[in-house]
Order: structure tokens, then C-alpha cells, then sequence
């Protein structure tokens, strides 16, 4: 039987994600019926009286579902723009330090303004800051080799670490210190239409330049002498990648905190169904990004009383997943992983 073509792919498992939101809207405390999930919509764009389950689909539920979307979309996407741009199947988007910068920026919002809006501004400034860092030492060192940049980036993680650190220390301990520390693991517990509405020009701005661009990625896996035999700049297509993906995950890391493992392991999952070439790996990473983040909220909010932060989830089946794909890449050499 022949292999389906890696654009029906695609389009089957965007239609799986549509199909997932549904169901991630419906599960919930208690279980609200499709029909009924349409008759809310249909009843608030009517501007009819509110109904307490036309609220939790409204204003509880489909927010949080749309954060989920962005997160897994744009984290999974940013991800394989990352592994590209490196030339390492290893390589994610916190390598450069983006995701410190964003979570120091996040935990200064917290401790000196405990308000939304500031937290999510000034973690933006600060992962654009780390990017920011990374290339003025690359520039400074007069080199933007692959190793200056992730040394670079080792450099700029670190010592946001460590500020973050600083400012957990520094926190009260009765009261800032664990809201620090909560949304530094993860939680789309505070997900709201005005949260996702002020980092969504970014998000888009950042999966706009990724996609634009997904073609021009493979040619990062040439020499540099080869990429500009083809009439291309590396250094102006690796950085504008870099940047991309910096605009995606300050962003979703503003939006819900540091989510670790599926901007490295989505990226391994879409390969398996498309390929290599990143016209169809950038996309079907979007589409597999969602569905995984969807699958992963849904079961943080659902399975116990108290919400379980979405970095344990993720880590919890992530790194089986990564296992899982790592020793079938040792016995099946031809599959291709990642080449």
C-alpha cells in the first residue's frame, strides 16, 4: 500500500488537532456535549443570556484551549527551526538562552508588579534580550560559527539562571516566592482573551517569518560555501531563523511559562511521517505541537483536584517518547530521524 503524500498528512492531522480542541473544550470538571459546545458558541455570538455552561465554554475553556494551540504550535515550530539552523537534532529553542531570559523577565514582572500585562511585556524584552546578548558576543568575537553561537547561548542561559534564581531568593516566601515558582514549572491555569491578545502579534509575527522561510532551512544542512554557491547568505538565513523562532518562544513562554521537551521532541515525531524537508516538517510540526499540547493540558487540568504543572507532564512523556524515538533510530538507520 502506498505511503500517503506528506500534504495529505499534513492536512489529516490538522483536521485531528480541530477534532482535539473540540474534545479538549468538552472535558473539563464535568463532560459538556459537542452539540451543546456549538450551542454556546452560537448563543454568545447571538448576545443571548449567559447560561453558567455558556461561561465555562466562553470564557474558561476556550481561551485555554486556544493558549494550548499557540504553545504547541509555535513551541513545536520554533523547535525545528532550531534543530535546522543548528545543523543538531539536539538542539531546541531554549539553547540560545531565549527561554532564561524569558523566565527571569516573567519572575522580575511577578516580584516588582505582580501584574499580567508587566510580567508578560518584560518577559518578552528580556528573551529578546537574550538573543540580543548572543549575537553582540558572536559579533564582538568577530566569529557566528555554529559552536560561538551555542557557547554563546550556554553563556546568556546561565547567567539568567542564575537571576532567576536571585529573584526567587530574594521573594517573599509566603506569598511571591510560590507564585514564582508555579509559573516558572508551567500552567495555563490563568489562560484569558486579553493574556493571549497582547502576544499575539509577536506569535504571529515569529510563525509568519518560520513558515515564509520554511524552504530556505534546508539549505542549512549545506556547507556555507555551498549556500552561498546557491546565491544564499548562511549567517543572514541562520539569524533571521534564530530571531523567528526567539519572536515564538518569548512569546508562548510569557503566555504560560517554561514548557520544556516539545520544541525537541515534536519536531523528531513530524519527521517520521513527512521526512526531512521542512516545507512539510515546519506544518506537520504545528499540527503535532497542538494536538500533543491540547493532550497534555487536558490531563494537567483533569486528572487530579490540583492542577499538575505542564513541564511535568511533558517531561513525564516527553522523555519516554524521545527514548521510544531514539532507540528506533539506532535500529532503523535508514528511517531518518533527522539527517
Amino acid at each position: 500500500m502506498a505511503r500517503p503524500s506528506p500534504k495529505l498528512l499534513i492536512v489529516i492531522f490538522f483536521l485531528l488537532m480541530a477534532a482535539s480542541a473540540l474534545v479538549a473544550v468538552c472535558i473539563g470538571t464535568y463532560w459538556i456535549a459537542p452539540a451543546d459546545v456549538f450551542a454556546s458558541y452560537v448563543s454568545y455570538f447571538n448576545g443571548e443570556g449567559r447560561t453558567i455552561t455558556e461561561i465555562v465554554v466562553i470564557n474558561l475553556r476556550t481561551p485555554r484551549v486556544i493558549l494550548a494551540l499557540m504553545v504547541g504550535m509555535g513551541l513545536a515550530a520554533a523547535g525545528a527551526t532550531s534543530q535546522s539552523a543548528f545543523s543538531n537534532p539536539l538542539a531546541s529553542p531554549d539553547v540560545i538562552g531565549v527561554s532564561s531570559g524569558a523566565a527571569f523577565g516573567a519572575a522580575l514582572g511577578i516580584l516588582l508588579f505582580n501584574h499580567e500585562a508587566a510580567t508578560q511585556i518584560l518577559a518578552v524584552t528580556f528573551g529578546l534580550a537574550a538573543i540580543a546578548i548572543v549575537f553582540t558576543l558572536c559579533k564582538s568575537s568577530r566569529s557566528d560559527s555554529m559552536l560561538m553561537i551555542v557557547l554563546s547561548g550556554i553563556i546568556v542561559a546561565g547567567l539568567f539562571s542564575a537571576l532567576v534564581s536571585l529573584i526567587k531568593y530574594v521573594s517573599d516566601p509566603m506569598s511571591k516566592l510560590p507564585e514564582i515558582t508555579y509559573w516558572l514549572m508551567g500552567t495555563m491555569s490563568g489562560a484569558s482573551y486579553s493574556r493571549i491578545v497582547v502576544a499575539l502579534p509577536m506569535f504571529i509575527a515569529g510563525m509568519a517569518m518560520i513558515y515564509v522561510m520554511k524552504w530556505r532551512l534546508n539549505i542549512l544542512t549545506l556547507s556555507d560555501e555551498e549556500v552561498m554557491a546557491l546565491g544564499h547568505n548562511p549567517k543572514v538565513v541562520r539569524w533571521t531563523a534564530v530571531f523567528a523562532s526567539t519572536l515564538v518562544v518569548a512569546a508562548t513562554v510569557s503566555l504560560c511559562g517554561l514548557v520544556g521537551w516539545v520544541g525537541l521532541v515534536i519536531p523528531h515525531v513530524a519527521r517520521l511521517f513527512v521526512g526531512t524537508d521542512n516545507r512539510h516538517v515546519i506544518p506537520m510540526c504545528m499540527a503535532v505541537g497542538g494536538i500533543f499540547m491540547l493532550a497534555m493540558d487536558t490531563i494537567c487540568r483533569t486528572v487530579s483536584v490540583e492542577e499538575i504543572p505542564l513541564s511535568i507532564m511533558t517531561a513525564v512523556v516527553g522523555a519516554p517518547l524521545f527514548a521510544i524515538l531514539f532507540i528506533w533510530r539506532g535500529r532503523n538507520k535508514a528511517g531518518g530521524i533527522i539527517r
